[in-house]
């Protein structure tokens, strides 16, 4: 059996959404000590739904490929439905992650986690 399914391996080497957003509404980033793995989300957001999302990683297959889909998973979302995506739906659109990669899709939770949160904080000082 393959370590990874056809979807990780699609979206590790043909990723969507990579870059940078010069001027993001929101910025987060995420690591895991334990394996060196580093995510940054940018989210641009008009009228509360994500319009673009961006992405860097620094990491494995699972990394790259979490990020990946969490990305294609909110883009054109609302922020409230955005905030509601958890690693276990990024792992199942993947059609799954080995146990020991499970935590790829935790840091994509966590990374859009803190990107809304941030965009949250900018939007509240300038009301």
């Amino acid at each position: 059996m393959a370590l990874y399914s056809e979807k990780v391996m699609e979206h590790f080497l043909n990723p969507q959404n990579v870059g940078v957003i010069e001027d993001a509404d929101g910025v987060g980033e995420v690591g895991n000590a334990k394996c060196g793995d580093i995510m940054k989300m940018y989210l641009k957001i008009d009228n509360e739904v994500i319009s673009d999302v961006k992405f860097e990683t620094f990491g494995c297959a699972s990394a790259i490929a979490s990020s990946s889909m969490a990305t294609e998973m909110i883009k054109g979302k609302p922020v409230a439905e955005a905030m509601l995506l958890t690693n276990k739906a990024v792992a199942e659109a993947l059609d799954g992650l080995p146990p020991h990669k499970m935590h790829c899709s935790v840091l994509a939770e966590e990374a859009i986690q803190s990107a809304l949160e941030d965009y949250e904080k900018k939007k509240n000082k300038s009301e």
